[in-house]
């Protein structure tokens, strides 16, 4: 057969490899028939078969250049029926082309064929500015995503065409998002013709198309625009960006886009990505400079924010002062300012943040004076090694952001990462500073850091700006909002809640085993308890005048039914139970009372001695005779107070509810947790149980030992 199937019968005969014999059955033959046909036979039955296969495929697809399942005679067809002056026959051309470009191999046969200059020469032309165009487009793209050809091979003339379709208004909708994506992959691979691009295609053009209200043609606006401002200088990207922020593009895109009813696509999300990172890529300069002692400007920066802070002092101080006088003054102020050195050029020496640390501490003090002074002279005057340095921490806190920001690195080629919050105003970086020095200063506070914790405070506000990030907070009020919430205090409790997670703690089988280990270990802690209070305890009794001038002595029987109680002289050794005078009977106990509700915490007022001693008061009301009667204590420490509260509620049928109890719960929890898991070691334990199998069908399955085998 050949290699191709023809679309007829080809004259002549039809080569067989080989004629192999044929057995024939029949009923009324006794045995099997050997018959082996002629070659005219076998070149007759071949030619039928083709025949009727043609006639088949023919009824099924009526189009001549679609039954071939051949991929170079389909790609000629197709492209022979581009040259029929019917437009229509030229359109169902296109639509099929479009069907077929995703085939490596269909593209291969098309391109051989010169299939592309074909459809380049319909979108030069530009007869038809509707679906005709739109499917040339389609279809070229589709072409030339295979990487075949090259895009650097495309002429002048086709790229200079093809940006008129973008800045005229045609009537079709679809054509210029593909005329924009065909100008986006030129701009990208070849640059002589992405300059050409950003010459012939204004700014003010892929605004236009950016504000029209479709999703397709803003995504592909939108890649252009990244696309151009990828392949600019510095200086360029620098001049196009302060352009397109003077037309209020990141408004429209804060309103239309990140808050628009449409969800968001995860191509227009990888492009506000590179706007993110090309526009926080303008500040890299300044962070790869570092200041420069000899210029005047930058002095000049350096006093004012000195001045800022120290102004009236500076104003009362300096006047009338010597030349070295006043450099010793500025220098102290310098250095009540954070700077670890009298001279302020050598901590901005460092690279990076070179000259954005400055530029960020400038920002504060101008945009927000009240809270830079406060935050200057709040620390610049304390005396108690607890002073948190501005200066300091604005260079570290500079790098940090520049850090989780990723100032300065390429842009990914598939990141999505975006934070809308920084569409949401000008100046988002610097905005963004402002808050995060005040949460550091918060935070020292928190922390009660020394300078000595300096490294300590900076991996936790790391961990609270980078915990806020990740939330993507669409505004920078919210922004601040959510990173004051998250204190200290609760960085150490995520950070408990994540370290459980990865030891399994809190796996749903661990959690169901602890709930079964809870009462065994309860009742441990319980007769713990009850074995303190046999122990027995000294306790101060509190006079009239508030001296803890008597000691006397308490404990609870071995058989738990008696607390024995009695005086005892200071210095004197624990007596033994059996000496002592006054007993109460647990089953005369009626209730514990603690705090304020102790009868003898009411009795003495509300003095700031009595607020300490209400947290250690606790009492039984017992049955005396037909009165009731109270027996009070003031537990030396709060471990005491909880062992005896404990120990009481247990005698009492009540549940023990201390926070000591509830730590040596944990504990005993943790430890016998881990004894029973330590054969399981390095194995995953899964979230759910496995399935049972249903049962057999029978249970027929039992062996019968009296049978013997032979």
């Amino acid at each position: 057969m050949s290699q191709h199937c023809p679309s007829n019968v080809p004259p002549g005969p039809i080569p067989i490899p080989s004629a192999r014999p044929l057995c024939l059955f029949s009923a009324g033959w006794p045995q099997p028939q050997i018959w082996k046909p002629s070659p005219a036979v076998l070149h007759l039955v071949a030619t039928s078969i083709c025949t009727l296969s043609i006639h088949v495929l023919t009824s099924v697809q009526p189009h001549p250049f679609l039954f071939c399942p051949c991929q170079d005679l389909k790609a000629e067809q197709l492209l022979g029926e581009l040259q029929n002056s019917s437009r229509e026959r030229r359109r169902e051309a296109l639509r099929h082309l479009v069907l077929l470009a995703s085939d490596m191999t269909f593209a291969q046969e098309v391109i051989s064929r010169d299939g592309l200059q074909r459809l380049g020469t319909i979108i030069e032309d530009g007869d038809d500015l509707g679906e005709m165009l739109a499917l040339g487009l389609r279809a070229f793209l589709e072409f030339m995503e295979h990487g075949v050809v090259s895009w650097e091979t495309l002429g002048i003339p086709f790229v200079r065409k093809v940006v008129s379709y973008v800045n005229m208004n045609l009537m079709d909708a679809s054509v210029p998002p593909l005329a924009l994506g065909l100008l986006e992959s030129v701009t990208l691979s070849s640059p002589a013709m992405g300059q050409l691009v950003k010459s012939e295609v204004p700014l003010d053009r892929l605004l236009v198309h950016l504000q029209v209200m479709n999703q397709q043609l803003q995504t592909k606006a939108m890649a252009l625009l990244t696309a151009l401002l990828q392949g600019a200088s510095p200086a360029e990207r620098k001049q196009m960006l302060d352009y397109l922020w003077q037309r209020n593009l990141r408004q429209f895109i804060y309103k239309n886009i990140i808050h628009s009813a449409v969800p968001l696509g995860d191509e227009m999300a990888h492009h506000l990505y590179v706007l993110q990172a090309l526009t926080l890529g303008l500040l890299e300069p300044r962070m790869r400079t570092p200041l420069d002692p000899y210029s005047q400007e930058q002095r000049e920066q350096l006093q004012a924010l000195r001045q800022a802070a120290f102004e009236s002092e500076g104003e009362s101080l300096g006047t009338g002062l010597s030349a070295d006088r006043r450099r010793s003054l500025c220098a102290r102020e310098f250095r009540k300012l954070g700077f670890s050195n009298s001279n302020p050029a050598q901590d901005l020496e460092r690279v990076p943040p070179g000259l954005l640390a400055l530029d960020n501490m400038l920002y504060f003090s101008r945009h927000a004076p009240s809270a830079y002074s406060r935050f200057v002279l709040e620390n610049s005057s304390r005396e108690d090694k607890h002073e948190c340095p501005f200066a300091r921490s604005s260079i570290q806190l500079t790098v940090l952001l520049c850090e989780l920001l990723h100032v300065g690195e390429p842009c990914s080629e598939t990141a999505q990462d975006f934070f809308p919050m920084f569409f949401s105003q000008d100046q988002s970086f610097h905005e963004l500073f402002c808050v995060s020095i005040q949460l550091l200063n918060k935070t020292w506070k928190e922390m009660r850091a020394t300078q000595e914790d300096f490294d300590k405070v900076m991996q936790v506000v790391r961990e609270q700006l980078a915990r806020t990030l990740a939330l993507k907070p669409t505004s920078l009020e919210l922004f601040r909002t959510k990173v004051n919430t998250l204190t200290y205090g609760e960085v150490l409790r995520l950070r408990q809640t994540e370290r459980l997670h990865q030891e399994g703690t809190l796996a749903p089988p661990i959690l169901e085993l602890r709930e079964k280990l809870k009462p065994e270990l309860l009742g441990l802690i319980r007769q713990q308890r009850l074995l303190r209070l046999c122990e027995g305890t000294l306790f101060r009794k509190i006079s009239s005048r508030r001296r803890q001038d008597k000691l006397w002595f308490c404990c609870l029987s071995p058989n738990h039914k008696v607390l024995q109680y009695g005086d005892v002289e200071e210095g004197a050794n624990p007596p033994a139970p059996e000496s002592l005078p006054e007993q109460v009977a647990v089953a005369d106990i009626r209730a514990l009372l603690t705090g304020k509700d102790c009868p003898h915490i009411r009795e003495k007022g509300s003095g700031k001695q009595n607020k300490d001693l209400c947290e250690l008061a606790f009492s039984i009301s017992y049955d005396h005779g037909e009165e009731e009667a109270y027996l009070n204590f003031i537990a030396p420490s709060k471990r005491d107070f909880y062992l005896w509260t404990d120990g009481l509620c247990a005698l009492l049928g009540s549940p023990m509810g201390s926070e000591q109890t509830r730590l040596d719960l944990e504990q005993l929890l943790t430890m016998e947790t881990k004894l029973r898991l330590l054969e399981l070691e390095n194995i995953p334990i899964p979230e759910q149980p496995p399935p049972v199998p249903p049962p057999p069908t029978n249970f027929n399955f039992c062996y019968d030992c009296s049978i013997t085998e032979p």
